[in-house]
This record gives structure tokens, C-alpha cells and sequence, in this order.
């Protein structure tokens, strides 16, 4: 999906946490029932029906006609405004982490395989919970709740929860919609498009079907100048001050990071009496991405500010497929909701992978034309059930409870390809195959949750939630080095479940390796609030997180071998396993796989509305006690990203927005975070590093107090609008924005020579005009063109030179950064049909 709104977009404004901004305020002024509040949206977040400003919860929310008249185009433009949350944006080829209140140990790497979202977030489309960096078309809003949710919601989550809330098929009416955008980045050579269309017919009424179906074509704007002309044949690394060297042996790819996004919805709605409403809808995202947004001005090859060094192409084919029916039934004295969800991920890619090889120090160098690249396939399968039940008779006494069931199935195989190198090392592998990494998991979840809440009187009221959840997860996994076995035959990703459990249950002839885990427990939240007037509302929360382990998707090692000693490579080790000839060369951690961790979050905020709605002001501070949180570290052999657990960290903050309606037409509003994110006790070997010359890994320990990765801790952001009313309902409206964070760190305490990425703000601006059947804008995003990075890969520590046999240079590239979108122009429509 397109990240040229990256951080903000042409006219971004969204309600900072907690608080919800009407369409306009011209609509405002037009209703004088209003008496101008800002502050009406209703959500669901509690599943209930409630104004955003009335629940005691730091909850933000932004309505579908924002989200079409700012342009909103993904997630990202969102929770640029929202406090206390944030993206680490890597472009569209993999996912991206969504970071709350900076519970993130991760080191900020490449994503390769990422599909959850960090996951300490969990992200619903409806009521189903699957995670897509979903196209912001045709909602009904978006809610952001920040704070743990496993005592309203079927899947648990460690730091908050995203709904995406589409808008359901209508009974009212026929409508058709239509909508078209073009821009062009200001580092780019093409132009980029979008396009796409809404249509809602009712066949009577109780059945209507609604539909959208759009096209992006995003040109990208990052070149991949040093492309290798032939794999094993020409020269990766040719005499770069010489431009016939470099011509003769490699190409220049403009563009490089393209992508083009189909995103279609399908919905039918039938009610067939007046308490019975059920919708099946399906949804499809795919996404053909041509390479990374990212940067080598910093290795060792010449390149600039928007040049990747890559040495070959590096495109990822993503496709999410989601199946949704949700019946809602009035029994009276409550609400009977079911959802059940199938969804289907499915990705396809390649990337280089000659920094890896050469960096093992296995003399895969030594060949002059050494190039080698990975292709890697995965899959998963989900299917969820949850069945609610919340309470609607009127009385100080309310409750919600339910029971929630998610089966996942995951499977995925990575080949890495070396071509010429077999023929020059004297192997014989003519498919250029050198190692094959297969896995396959099954994860079983189940949970009751449930909330009972009292009004005390008519301003305090107090509720109590409990979880109790259950897991099980089996991962089979294995790795073969084919250079070594001319006989191997790799297996495609839909027989990898078949042939993994067939090896291991003949005694793993293959060498597949079995790891599982299980667990269960319960969780608690207590939350009380009091209205000490109408408009000011005061809370305090007691909530806990919990998120399940996983294993690594890192094939097990084999057995350490003298003999042999390079035969482990790439691949995970066990706790007390062997991996050296030296006495202390033991594995001290489980590489495979990493546990459970848990979350307690003590939060008191409060929210008010003054000056007849004119005015809300909320804020927030938050403590957060972090056990065994899952930390992102590398394993010994060919440091791979894997995770491992810690012992303790803990973040602590105060989350601030507010917003003015200074006149009928002009508006005001802004936000402003801070929080301290950091680990309680020493976290071993948690930081994988290397110690030049050379690439040997070495370990380094976390320490008590070290900041945790990941995300910047000031943020804030400020919006205007001047809406101008022009003649007959017609409008034109004036908007700007900034949205700015300060630096991040790329590894814990900023250990193993890790980077710092510098702070950063981006301005965007545009203007509305809207006739209420059409509506037409220019914008501008990226305001002043300001270069920022995003993410990083690795560390400056590689970048070494080595030599080929031939005694040329070799060049290291794993480091380079991750970098935002550059001043964007561009201009977009909208024409609406029917009622």
C-alpha cells in the first residue's frame, strides 16, 4: 500500500486519543442543535453505542467523511496524530510495527516475514481480529483504543487495539461513488494514480449489497543504481569511480520501490426481522511491491539520499483474503453478537541476500562474481469465532461477556540461490540451490472474557473485567544445505505440513526438529470514573496485557560437529546446545522458539468539553509494568533476527490533545506525548553485535535502565482548518498540518554500535472544494521536502570491505535505512450518484 502520506496527508486531521472531530465546522455551524460541539462521534469501542467523550477509556476515533475529504490513505496518516502511538514505516514490502506507548524491545530491522503488526496491538477489520494495513475506503471510522482490551475483545492484546469499522450495506437507497487521484513525488519519474469506485444497491427492504473496488499505481521513488546485469557472471562490485566498469556489469532501476495495490470489499446485508441483522462480506488487499523504501547513502558504495545498493530486484507479492459474517440478534434483555472470520494470507518474494553469505565468513567472497539472492513463500490460514453477549436493560447494572476461538496455521519455506558459485566452488547443484529453511506451526487459542459494570450514583460509576485464556502451539521445522546433497528436492509450501510431520514421526531422518509450548492463566481490569459536571469526566484504570510466544521460523540447528563446524549455519540453537569447539561455545537461550509476556497498566486521565463543545481539552498519564517482554535479538549463527525474552522493562508517560473551534469556520487542534520506555533488570546477551575486523558474533547485555527501540519519546502534532462558505452549500476549505517526533533508537540503549535516528517533522497542506455532489482538492505533502529515516537495518559496523579471489574488492551492504516519502503534488476527486 502506498506510503506517500507517511506520518501526515494532504489534509490530515484526526481526533488526537479520546477525542472525535465532526466532519467539518461549517456542518457544525449549519446545525445549531450542535451548539457547535466538536466532539460527537459514537463508537463502539465498549460495544456500546456511546459518545467518544463520555467513556472512561483514552480511546480516538476518526469518521468515514474525514477520512474521504482528507485523503486519508492508510494507518499511518491516522496515528500521526494520534499521542502515544506510533509506526515504524518500511514502505509496503513488509510489515510494519505499530508501536503504543513504547512497549517495543524489538531492534528496528529489515521486517522480511513480518505479518502481525509488532503485535503488541491487536487490529480488527469489524469484529473480525487479523492484522492488514487496510485501504481507508468506503469506513465507517477507524477507533484506536490505547491500554490492554483482553476483558472487551476476543483476541488478546498487550498495549491496545485498532478497529477498522466498515460501513455496512444500506437499505436506504441506491448509491454509486466514484473517486480518482493523481500525484507525483518530487524524486520520482513517473507519475502515481489511484482510482476506484463504491456502489450500494437495496433489494428491498431488509437485503442490500454494498461494494468498493480500487486500483493504486504507486510509482515509488527510490532507484536501485548497482543492479547486477547477470547473477554469477558480472562483477557486483566493479570499479565504481570507473563509469564503463559500472555500466558493463550493472544497471540502474528507477523507481524501485513501486507498488500497485487492488483492494475490493463485497458485502450483503439481510434483515429479516426487526432483531435480526446479519452481513457476509469479503475482502480482498493485494499488493505487488517492487522493492524497499530505503537508503545506502551511508555503506561502502557511492549512492545518495534515495538509492538502495542492492544488487538485485527485490519484489514481495502480498495477498490478504478475509471472509466475514457477523449476526447480531435482540433478545431483549441483551445483544447476541457472532462473528466469525476465515482469512488467508499469502506472500511471494525475493531479496538479496549476498551480505549474509559474505559476512559468514564461509569464502562464499571469494568468488569474483558472487551474487546471491533469496526467494521465500509463506502462507497462513485463520479461522476465528467469537460469540458476545452484552446487556441492554436500563439500570445502574451492566455487563458484557464472551468466548473467543482462533485457530492459525502458518507455513513457509526460504531458498537461497548462489548462481556460478557451485561451478566455481566445485559442487554439484546446477540449480545454483544452497540452502532451503522450511516451518510449519499450528497455534489453538481460546478465551472467556467478560465486564460488569455499576453506577454508584449518578456520577460514579465502577467496573471490574476478567480473562481467562488457553493456547497451544506445535512448530515443526528444518534446514538442508543442498550444495552439499545433490540429491535434495526442495517441497513446495503446501506439502511443508505433510512432509515435516512424516520426517519426524519416522525419527526425523531429515533432521526436522518438533517445538511446542502451551499455556494459560487469567487477567484482570478494574476501572472507575466520576462526573464531576457534565463535561468533565475523571478516570482511573488497572488493566492487564497478556501476548501468547511464537517460535522464531528459524529451522533448528543440527548436532555441532568438529569435523564440520560451518554445517549449522544459518539456523537456531537450543538451550545447552553445542555450537564451537571451545568449552564455553554453549547455547545459554532457546533460539527456536520465545514465551508468553504480560503487561499491568495503571492509567488516570480525564476529559472535558467547555464553552458549549467549543473547546476539549483530555490528557492522560500511564504507568506500565512489563514482564518477560519479548525482545528482538539475533542468533549465533549468522545472526539471524529472532526473539528471545527478558526479564523485566517498564514505560511511563502523559498523553495530552485538545482541539478549538475559534470561529464557525476555523479550527484548531493539536497533540502532545511523552514517554519513557525502558528495561528493569539486565536482559543477557540481548544485543546481537560483531567486533571488527571481521563478523564474528558477539552478545552484549542489556542493562537495568537501557531505552528501549523503536519509538521517539516527545511527539506532538497540530491541525487547522478554515472553512469558507462560497454560495449555495458550496464550500472551500483551507488545511495544514505538521505532525513531529524526536529521535528513536535503533537497538536497545543504543548497544552494539547501534543507530540513532534524528527527529523530525513534516508539514502538509491543502484545499477543499466540495459541492456536496463533488468535490475536488490540490495538495501537497511533505510541505518543505524534508529527508527523514524511518527505520534502519543493521549497523555501521559492516561496513567493511573484503577481497575476492582475484583480489578485487568486495563491498558490504547490509546497513542502510529506511527513509519517508519526499514533497508530493498532487490533486484529487470525487463525484457522488444517487441519494
Amino acid at each position: 500500500m502506498s506510503r506517500k502520506h507517511l506520518l501526515l496527508t494532504a489534509s490530515a486531521a484526526v481526533l488526537a486519543s479520546g477525542l472525535a472531530f465532526s466532519a467539518s465546522a461549517q456542518e457544525a455551524a449549519d446545525d445549531p442543535a450542535s451548539t457547535l460541539r466538536v466532539g460527537t462521534v459514537t463508537v463502539t469501542a465498549t460495544r456500546r453505542d456511546e459518545d467518544v467523550q463520555d467513556i472512561p477509556l483514552n480511546i480516538a476515533a476518526v469518521g468515514g467523511e474525514q477520512i474521504e475529504e482528507q485523503g486519508f490513505d492508510e494507518l499511518a496518516d491516522i496515528l500521526a496524530y494520534v499521542p502515544g502511538i506510533n509506526i515504524v514505516d518500511r514502505g509496503g514490502r513488509q510489515g510494519n510495527p505499530i508501536i503504543v506507548r513504547g512497549l517495543n524491545a524489538d531492534a528496528l530491522g529489515s521486517g522480511d516475514g513480518n505479518n502481525n503488526g509488532g503485535g503488541t496491538v491487536a487490529t480488527y477489520i469489524g469484529e473480525v481480529p487479523v492484522f492488514v494495513d487496510l485501504n481507508l475506503n468506503d469506513l465507517e471510522r477507524v477507533e484506536v483504543l490505547l491500554g490492554p482490551q483482553g476483558t472487551l475483545y476476543g483476541a488478546g492484546t498487550l498495549g491496545g487495539a485498532i478497529r477498522y469499522i466498515p460501513k455496512k450495506p444500506d437499505f436506504g437507497g441506491d448509491t454509486l461513488e466514484v473517486r480518482s487521484e493523481i500525484s507525483q513525488y518530487s524524486e520520482a519519474d513517473d507519475i502515481s494514480y489511484d482510482t476506484g469506485f463504491t456502489f450500494n444497491k437495496a433489494l428491498g427492504s431488509s437485503f442490500a449489497v454494498r461494494g468498493s473496488v480500487d486500483f493504486e499505481q504507486d510509482s515509488g521513488f527510490i532507484d536501485y543504481p548497482f543492479v547486477v546485469r547477470d547473477i554469477g557472471v558480472s562483477d557486483p562490485d566493479p570499479n565504481f569511480a570507473n563509469p564503463a566498469a559500472v555500466a558493463a556489469n550493472t544497471r540502474r532501476v528507477a523507481d524501485a520501490d513501486g507498488e500497485d495495490v487492488l483492494s475490493a470489499r463485497l458485502a450483503a446485508r439481510w434483515e429479516p426481522t426487526d432483531w435480526l441483522d446479519g452481513t457476509l462480506t469479503y475482502y480482498l488487499q493485494k499488493a505487488e511491491i517492487e522493492g524497499r523504501r530505503g537508503s545506502s547513502q551511508q555503506p561502502t558504495v557511492p549512492t545518495g539520499e534515495y538509492e538502495l545498493a542492492k544488487r538485485v530486484e527485490e519484489p514481495n507479492e502480498i495477498t490478504n483474503q478475509l471472509l466475514a459474517l457477523e449476526v447480531t440478534a435482540d433478545l431483549g434483555f441483551a445483544e447476541l453478537t457472532s462473528s466469525t472470520g476465515y482469512s488467508k494470507f499469502n506472500d511471494l518474494g525475493q531479496r538479496d541476500q549476498t551480505d549474509l553469505l559474505i559476512t559468514l565468513e564461509y569464502s562464499y567472497e571469494s568468488f569474483p562474481a558472487f551474487t546471491s539472492f533469496t526467494r521465500e513463500k509463506g502462507k497462513q490460514d485463520r479461522i476465528n469465532q467469537e460469540l458476545r453477549l452484552v446487556s441492554a436493560t436500563e439500570g445502574p447494572l451492566n455487563w458484557i461477556v464472551g468466548a473467543f476461538y482462533n485457530q492459525l496455521e502458518s507455513a513457509s519455506y526460504s531458498a537461497e540461490y548462489t548462481p556460478g558459485y557451485a561451478d566455481f566452488a566445485g559442487f554439484d547443484r546446477p540449480d545454483d540451490l544452497e540452502y532451503y529453511s522450511q516451518g510449519y506451526s499450528k497455534l489453538e487459542e481460546s478465551a472467556f472474557f467478560g465486564e460488569i459494570g455499576y453506577d454508584i450514583t449518578d456520577k460514579w460509576s465502577v467496573t471490574v473485567g476478567g480473562r481467562y485464556y488457553q493456547y497451544d502451539l506445535e512448530s515443526f521445522s528444518d534446514v538442508d544445505f543442498p550444495l552439499f546433497d545433490p540429491d535434495f528436492i526442495p517441497v513446495g509450501v503446501s506439502g511443508l505440513q505433510d512432509s515435516l510431520q512424516a520426517d519426524f514421526d519416522a525419527g526425523s531422518p531429515n533432521g526436522t526438529k518438533r517445538t511446542s509450548q502451551s499455556d494459560e492463566g487469567t487477567l484482570f481490569k478494574i476501572n472507575t470514573s466520576y462526573k464531576f459536571t457534565d463535561d468533565i469526566l475523571g478516570y482511573f484504570t488497572v488493566s492487564e496485557g497478556y501476548r501468547i510466544g511464537d517460535q522464531n521460523g528459524v529451522a533448528a540447528c543440527p548436532a555441532f560437529d568438529p569435523l564440520a563446524p560451518n554445517v549449522q549455519g544459518a539456523c537456531a540453537l537450543a538451550p545447552g546446545q553445542k555450537f564451537g569447539p571451545g568449552a564455553g561455545d554453549i547455547s545459554t537461550r532457546d533460539e527456536r522458539q520465545y514465551s508468553p509476556d504480560t503487561t499491568k497498566n495503571y492509567e488516570a486521565g480525564f476529559k472535558t468539553t467547555l464553552y458549549d463543545g467549543r473547546v476539549t481539552f483530555n490528557g492522560a498519564v500511564f504507568f506500565i509494568e512489563w514482564t518477560d517482554p519479548q525482545l528482538t535479538s539475533a542468533t549465533i549463527n549468522a545472526s539471524i533476527p529472532i526473539v528471545v525474552n527478558a526479564e523485566g522493562a517498564e514505560t511511563k508517560g502523559v498523553e495530552l490533545n485538545g482541539s478549538w473551534l475559534i470561529t464557525d469556520a476555523l479550527s484548531v487542534r493539536g497533540s502532545y506525548s511523552h514517554s519513557e520506555a525502558a528495561l528493569t533488570a539486565a536482559a543477557p546477551g540481548l544485543v546481537s553485535s560483531i567486533a571488527p575486523p571481521g563478523f564474528g558474533t558477539i552478545l552484549i547485555d542489556g542493562r537495568d535502565g537501557d531505552r528501549l527501540p523503536g519509538s521517539p519519546e516527545d511527539q506532538f502534532s497540530i491541525f487547522g482548518s478554515y472553512v469558507y462558505d462560497v454560495a449555495a452549500g458550496r464550500t472551500l476549505t483551507f488545511n495544514g498540518g505538521y505532525s513531529w517526533q524526536g529521535d528513536v533508537l535503533s537497538r536497545t540503549g543504543g548497544l552494539g554500535n547501534g543507530l540513532t535516528l534524528d527527529s523530525y517533522g513534516v508539514a502538509n497542506a491543502s484545499a477543499v472544494y466540495d459541492t456536496g455532489r463533488w468535490s475536488a482538492s490540490l495538495f501537497i505533502n511533505n510541505l518543505f521536502d524534508e529527508y527523514y529515516e524511518t527505520g534502519v537495518v543493521s549497523s555501521p559496523l559492516f561496513n567493511q570491505v573484503l577481497t575476492d579471489a582475484n583480489g578485487g574488492n568486495v563491498n558490504t551492504r547490509s546497513f542502510f535505512t529506511y527513509v519517508g516519502a519526499p514533497l508530493v503534488i498532487g490533486a484529487r476527486f470525487n463525484y457522488k450518484f444517487g441519494e
